[in-house]
């Protein structure tokens, strides 16, 4: 790394109120290095999981790489959507408490994911109860509240026509780091508005992300813009990161590769994804694509050594993703194995120290909730219960839940691949361990089918999805009829459920708005309002009391669901 003298002053974003270390070089022809930080998908885990992670630590890895720029150029720090949705020290909050962090660790900017706007209005109801109710007004609040800008380009008000316009939130902004003028972009992935409650996104729809980003990145260029950023609820996987060059572990068909691969030459010279909770650390089109995972676990870094005279590009480094560790292996980006302990972790050739405002941010947050938390539900877990398998234990055990918690449903569906978002450890069952499960505060509703409709939801799913769906009260029974998927439905008692029989299934308020029912032909509507999902599975938990034994969730030789391996299952005629 080259030895570059700054000094560190505060500088403000065209788009709102924005935070970066810059420098200023001692003479005009110096080169400066830029460094962007980035996160993603953060999800509310303030705390750290098995000494690793925790937004006060990585507050910390953060503070070691300023002290280094602040000789020789800038840090930008960046969030690619997803930041507060998923721990009940944040939902509790609205996702108060992580921008209250993020002001403080001096972010940059953020973008918009489809999380973002689960909330619904400022208060307790998820959706819109009343005529006055804003659908995005807790988003509203808490970008109202942050210090940095939150960035949206492809987020479309129907009204205008044009991205949307809410206090604190545009397309793009613009700082001054170390003498370099950086434009920072906002997208979200073209999925967002089917993957959030319907109810809160109407009136709004999704650009096309790579056109988005072309079409700004141009703008932003032309007004001076000599990096520019893009910072993406959107991704993709990799596998392997001592390469950067090498894409043969990741995942071509990956939204974020499309949308790089369609970008002209010299446009965006960084993109920070998101939203597929994967890595990345990789070139691109000659584009540097970070993702660090989720759940504040791990960051991205991209060093660029800047000539701020000429704007040029003198140099690149793209790092690995970066560990938040507590412990760490000596000479590694990893933490250490949990339990094992070791050498504290350093970064930047200093040790890394948990910053304590962000941590008594954090700490106030615990102990608003740490007596809900701890709340019996009365159940003790005999095993521990995990999601994943080719048949998962905690989402037939979880449809289980939720089909006896719905009196008059004859069926239950969920979606265990993306709607479960912890497992399940063994031991008492308290409100704290549910809401980890599901953090979402989706109504449990009942939708009237036939057994013909039913068929074609789950044929449908089942040959154009890898994802699980959790069923109860019945199991599905696929198989190919020369090119055409035949699916039927078998009761528990062996009896077939048949095409004009009317079932009654139990589901979210959340899935009934997504284009999983789709192949129906028809709207789907609830029959009526129902209470949100937890509160109700928690009431039954209480009535139920005992054990809960996991092994009875699951029957290998009578799977409710295809098993993961074989999704999507594709027929042909030979």
């Amino acid at each position: 790394m080259r030895s570059l003298v700054g000094v560190l002053v505060a500088v403000g974003a065209a788009a709102g109120c924005s935070n970066a270390s810059v420098a200023t070089s001692s003479s005009a022809t110096a080169p400066v290095t830029i460094s962007i930080v980035g996160t993603n998908d953060l999800h509310g885990a303030l705390l750290p999981v098995d000494d690793r992670g925790g937004l006060a630590r990585f507050a910390g890895y953060v503070a070691n790489l300023r002290a280094v720029r602040a000789r020789d150029g800038a840090v930008l720090v960046v969030d690619a959507g997803d930041m507060w949705q998923g721990t009940i020290e944040s939902n509790l909050t609205e996702g108060g408490v992580v921008v209250d962090a993020y002001n403080h660790l001096r972010y940059t900017a953020v973008a918009i994911g489809n999380h973002e706007f689960d909330f619904g209005p400022v208060g307790p109801p998820a959706t819109p109860s009343a005529p006055a109710d804003d659908p995005r007004g807790a988003l509203k609040a808490r970008a109202a509240a942050a210090r940095f800008p939150f960035l949206a380009a492809n987020i479309i008000d129907e009204a205008t026509g044009r991205p949307v316009a809410w206090p604190n939130v545009s397309p793009s902004t613009t700082v001054e780091a170390a003498g370099v003028t950086v434009g920072i972009i906002g997208l979200t992935t073209a999925g967002t508005l089917n993957a959030t409650i319907r109810a809160n996104t109407i009136g709004l729809s999704i650009a096309p992300l790579a056109a988005t980003a072309a079409a700004e990145a141009t703008r932003l260029r032309a007004a001076g813009a000599t990096i520019v950023v893009v910072t993406a609820h959107a991704g993709g996987s990799c596998r392997e990161f001592g390469q950067p060059e090498n894409l043969t572990s990741c995942e071509a068909a990956s939204e974020i590769v499309a949308v790089a691969e369609a970008l002209g030459p010299g446009l965006v010279d960084v993109i920070v994804a998101g939203h597929t909770h994967a890595g990345m650390a990789h070139e691109m089109n000659g584009i540097a694509v970070i993702e660090s995972f989720s759940r504040g676990r791990a960051f991205g870094r991209v060093d660029l050594s800047m000539d701020p005279a000429t704007g040029r590009v003198l140099g690149r480094e793209i790092h690995r993703p970066q560990d938040v560790c507590r412990f760490a292996e000596p000479g590694s980006a990893r933490c250490a194995p949990p339990g094992r302990g070791g050498p504290a972790a350093t970064y930047e050739g200093a040790l890394v120290t948990p910053d304590p405002e962000v941590g008594a941010i954090v700490e106030r947050a615990v102990a608003a909730v740490t007596a809900l938390k701890a709340e019996s539900l009365g159940v003790h877990v005999d095993r521990p219960m995990p999601r994943g398998g080719e048949e998962s234990p905690l989402g037939n055990f979880f449809v289980d839940a939720m089909l006896a918690s719905s009196p008059g449903a004859d069926l239950a569906i969920n979606n265990t691949d993306g709607g479960l978002r912890a497992d399940l450890p063994a031991g008492p069952l308290t409100y704290g361990r549910l809401f980890e499960v599901f953090p979402f505060d989706n109504e449990l509703v009942q939708i009237r089918l036939t057994g013909a409709e039913l068929e074609r939801v789950l044929g449908a799913h089942i040959s154009r999805d890898r994802r699980l769906l959790g069923l109860a009260g019945a199991r599905v029974d696929s198989r190919c009829q020369g090119s055409r998927l035949d699916v039927r439905l078998v009761r528990p008692s062996g009896a077939e459920i048949g095409d004009l029989e009317t079932v009654v299934v139990a589901t979210t308020d959340f899935l009934v708005t997504t284009d999983l029912f789709a192949p129906v032909g028809r709207e789907v509507r609830a029959l009526s309002p129902g209470p949100v999902l937890r509160e109700a599975m928690a009431a039954w938990l209480r009535r139920r009391g005992g054990v809960i034994q996991a092994a009875t969730f699951v029957d290998e030789a009578r799977p409710r669901f295809p098993p993961r391996r074989t999704l999507p299952q594709s027929c042909r005629s030979d």
